[in-house]
C-alpha cells in the first residue's frame, strides 16, 4: 500500500541514513526564529535613486528610505500593527497598507519621502482594496478595485496619486469577479461568473462594451497575464490555461476567435504556475513551474543571461528579482534557500555590479538549520503523493519524533524554501513532514479536483497514509507523532485526532476550522459570486448536512483522547471564536488536557511579534510535554 518509488528510496537511503551520526545542532533561541526581520521588502524608486525597506520600530515594521548618498530616514511611525505591504507610486511618494485585526481589508495610506508627511486619503468604511495592473502608475493614475458600493462586488476606480481623487473607471454589472488592464492602463478584459461557469470578456477599448469570448466551468481556467506586442488587432493575450488539458500551460490566446494560437510552454508532470510578463517589452520572458523546487523556462535570452549571472554570483541560493527602476536597469534581488530567509541585493545591469543590502535575519545560523528533502509515496487508492521531509541536524534518520504539518487551503500547496516553523521544530529535534495531499494545486486539474468534498475523507486518508509510510520506513517513532496546522491545516489536525485514534500523541490547531457549517456560512460578501463553487468544492451546508456533521471536529470532541493545543485570534473572521470556545469547553468537560491561547487583538494570524513568540513558546512546551514521555 505504501510503495515508495525507487528514485526516492535511493534519495532517502543516501540522505537520511548515514554511517556516522551527524554533529548535533546547537539550540537556537526561539526569538531568533520568530522575531520581525532586521530588514525586509526592499524596493527601488522609479528613478533608481532611492532604496526603501521595512525595518522594526518599536517592534512594528515601518518604512525606511535610503538615498543615493547613503542617508537614511524613517517615514512611518506605526506602533500598533506591522505595515503589511507598500510600493512606490512616483519618485517622491509611497503608498502602504496596514491590516486591521479581525478585518479582511486593509487601509491604504500615502507617505512623502521628503517630508514624511502622512495622508489617510481613502474613504472611511469597511471595504476591501485590490491593486490592479501590477501596481503600475500610468499618467499619475493607479487602478484599484473597491467593494465600497456593494460589499459583494468590486468596481474599478482610477486613483489620482497627486490629488487623491477617485474616479470610477468601470462599474460592476453584478457578475464580474476579475478585471484586467492593458499596458496603457485601460480595462479591456474581465471575468464574469454565474457561480459555477466563468466567462472571459473582451473589448478593444474602454468606449466599447464587453463581449463574451468563451465560457468554461470554473474547473477550467484561462488566466490572462498580458497583451501581446506584435498584435495589430489588439486581441492577442498571454495566459495560463488548462483548457482541453490536465496541466496548466502558458499559451498565446486570441480574444476575437476564442482560440489558443500556440503553446509557449507546458510541463508533462506539473502546472505552469506563473508567467513573468514585461510591460515594457510586452512579452512573457519566462514561465515558472514547480516540482521539487520552482524552475524557470526562459523565453527571452536577455532575461536568461541576467539570471545566469546572478546565480553564478549567488551560488546555493534561489534568486528572485523583486523590484526594478523605470528603466529596468537597476534591480533589487532577493535570495533564499531552505535553511535561510536569505538577503537582498542591488544589481545594476550596465556593469553587472551586485551589492548586498541586508540579510533578512542575520542572527539565524544557517549551518545549524536542516535540509528540506523531497519525498513521494503511494496512497491507499493508488495516487502518487509528493511532499517534503525535514530531519533534525542531529538525526540519523531513524525512529524520530515527528510533527506532521498539513498545509492550509486546501487549494494550496507546500513549497520548498525557508520556513521558520519547520526549522524551529527541526532545531528542537523533531522531523517535520509536509505533504501535498489531493486537492493541492500545482499537480494538474484532476489532482486538484480529486480533493473536492474530501474534507475528513480521502484528503485525511492521504495524510494518514503518509504518516504510516513514515512508520513503515522506520523514520517515525509511532509513539511520538504530533499533528499541527493552521486554517484548513488546523482542521486536518483536529480531524486526525478525532478519526485516527492512536495515530497521534497530541495535536495543535492555529486558527483552525472546527465546523464546516459555519465556515461556509461565514464566507465574506465579496466571495458570494463564488458560493456555488464553494458548494461544489467543499459542500453545501443544506444538501450535504450529514457529511458536514460527520466530518466537523466540533461534533466529535468525544473521540479525542490526547492533549490538544488551540490558538485563536478573537477577531478572526474565518475561524469562529465562539465555535473554538465551545470546542475548548467540551474538551475540558471530557477531561482532555487542553492548552488554549486566545489573543483579543489578533485576527486570523498573529501579526504582532510578542503574540507570535508567546504562541511558539507554548507550542514548544506542549510538544515537549507530550512527545518526550
Amino acid at each position: 500500500m505504501f510503495n515508495i518509488k525507487p528514485i526516492y528510496g535511493i534519495i532517502l537511503l543516501m540522505a537520511f541514513v548515514g554511517c556516522r551520526r551527524p554533529e548535533r545542532a546547537k539550540r537556537v533561541p526561539l526569538e531568533v526564529f520568530f522575531r520581525n526581520p532586521v530588514k525586509t521588502s526592499f524596493l527601488i524608486s522609479p528613478d533608481g535613486k532611492c532604496i526603501s525597506y521595512l525595518q522594526p520600530y518599536n517592534n512594528r515594521l515601518n518604512i525606511y528610505v535610503q538615498d543615493s548618498a547613503g542617508k537614511t530616514c524613517r517615514l512611518t511611525n506605526e506602533t500598533d500593527r506591522n505595515i503589511a505591504s507598500y510600493f512606490w507610486v512616483d519618485n517622491d511618494k509611497l503608498f502602504y497598507m496596514k491590516d486591521r485585526a479581525g478585518k479582511e481589508n486593509v487601509r491604504l495610506y500615502a507617505v512623502d519621502k521628503n517630508t514624511a508627511s502622512l495622508m489617510d486619503f481613502m474613504p472611511q468604511g469597511d471595504y476591501k482594496i485590490k491593486i490592479l495592473n501590477n501596481y503600475r502608475v500610468i499618467d499619475n493614475q493607479l487602478l484599484i478595485a473597491l467593494n465600497i458600493r456593494d460589499s459583494s462586488l468590486f468596481d474599478v476606480y482610477r486613483l489620482d496619486i497627486k490629488t487623491y481623487k477617485l474616479k470610477q473607471a468601470a462599474k460592476n454589472p453584478g457578475n464580474i469577479t476579475e478585471w484586467y488592464a492593458d499596458e496603457k492602463g485601460k480595462i479591456r478584459l474581465a471575468e464574469a461568473s454565474d457561480g459555477v461557469n466563468e466567462t472571459l470578456l473582451f473589448r478593444l477599448d474602454e468606449t466599447k462594451k464587453f463581449s463574451p469570448v468563451l465560457t468554461n466551468n470554473f474547473k477550467t481556467s484561462i488566466a490572462p497575464i498580458g497583451f501581446c506586442f506584435s498584435d495589430k488587432d489588439r486581441a492577442c493575450i498571454y495566459a495560463l490555461s488548462n483548457q482541453n488539458r490536465d496541466k496548466t500551460a502558458l499559451v498565446q490566446f486570441n480574444c476575437k476567435t476564442g482560440k489558443e494560437e500556440r503553446t509557449l510552454f507546458s510541463h508533462k508532470d506539473v502546472d505552469v504556475s506563473e508567467g513573468s510578463y514585461s510591460s515594457k517589452l510586452m512579452k512573457v520572458t519566462y514561465a515558472v513551474y514547480e516540482n521539487f523546487k520552482k524552475q524557470r523556462h526562459y523565453l527571452d535570452d536577455s532575461v536568461k543571461a541576467i539570471f545566469q549571472d546572478l546565480e553564478a554570483k549567488l551560488p546555493g541560493s534561489e534568486v528572485r528579482i523583486v523590484s526594478r527602476d523605470s528603466t529596468d536597469r537597476k534591480l533589487i534581488v532577493r535570495t533564499f534557500n531552505d535553511k535561510t530567509p536569505g538577503a537582498y541585493y542591488k544589481y545594476t545591469l550596465n556593469d553587472k555590479n551586485l551589492v548586498k543590502l541586508s540579510d533578512v535575519n542575520p542572527s539565524l545560523p544557517e549551518s545549524e538549520m536542516s535540509e528540506m528533502k523531497p519525498v513521494q509515496f503511494t496512497s491507499r487508492d493508488g495516487l502518487i503523493i509528493n511532499g517534503y521531509l525535514t530531519l533534525p541536524k542531529s538525526s540519523d534518520g531513524k525512529n524520530l519524533p515527528v510533527v506532521v504539518i498539513p498545509h492550509g487551503g486546501p487549494a494550496s500547496r507546500t513549497s520548498w524554501g525557508y520556513n521558520s516553523e519547520v526549522q524551529f521544530l527541526a532545531n528542537r529535534g523533531y522531523a517535520v513532514f509536509q505533504i501535498n495531499y489531493r486537492g493541492s494545486t500545482g499537480y494538474g486539474k484532476n489532482f486538484w479536483k480529486s480533493g473536492f468534498k474530501s474534507w475528513g475523507t480521502t484528503i485525511q486518508n492521504d495524510i494518514t497514509d503518509g504518516v504510516k509510510w513514515l512508520i513503515s520506513q522506520d523514520i517515525a517513532n509511532p509513539k511520538r507523532i504530533a499533528v499541527y496546522g493552521s486554517g484548513f491545516g488546523g482542521y486536518a489536525a483536529l480531524s486526525g485526532l478525532c478519526f485516527q485514534p492512536g495515530l497521534y500523541s497530541c495535536g495543535a490547531s492555529y486558527s483552525g476550522i472546527t465546523n464546516m457549517f459555519t465556515y461556509i456560512k461565514g464566507i465574506p460578501p465579496y466571495y458570494k459570486p463564488y458560493l456555488q463553487m464553494f458548494y461544489e468544492m467543499v459542500g453545501n451546508p443544506e444538501k450535504d448536512a450529514d457529511y458536514f456533521r460527520t466530518y466537523s471536529p466540533v461534533f466529535h470532541t468525544d473521540k479525542i483522547n490526547v492533549p490538544v493545543l488551540l490558538a485563536q485570534g478573537a477577531k478572526d473572521p474565518r475561524a469562529n471564536v465562539n465555535e473554538t470556545n465551545q470546542f475548548v469547553k467540551e474538551l475540558k468537560k471530557k477531561g482532555v488536557p487542553i492548552t488554549y491561547i486566545l489573543k483579543e487583538n489578533e485576527g486570523h494570524i498573529f501579526n504582532n511579534q510578542e503574540n507570535r513568540e508567546e504562541f511558539y513558546r507554548k507550542l514548544e512546551k506542549f510538544l515537549s510535554d507530550n512527545m518526550n514521555k
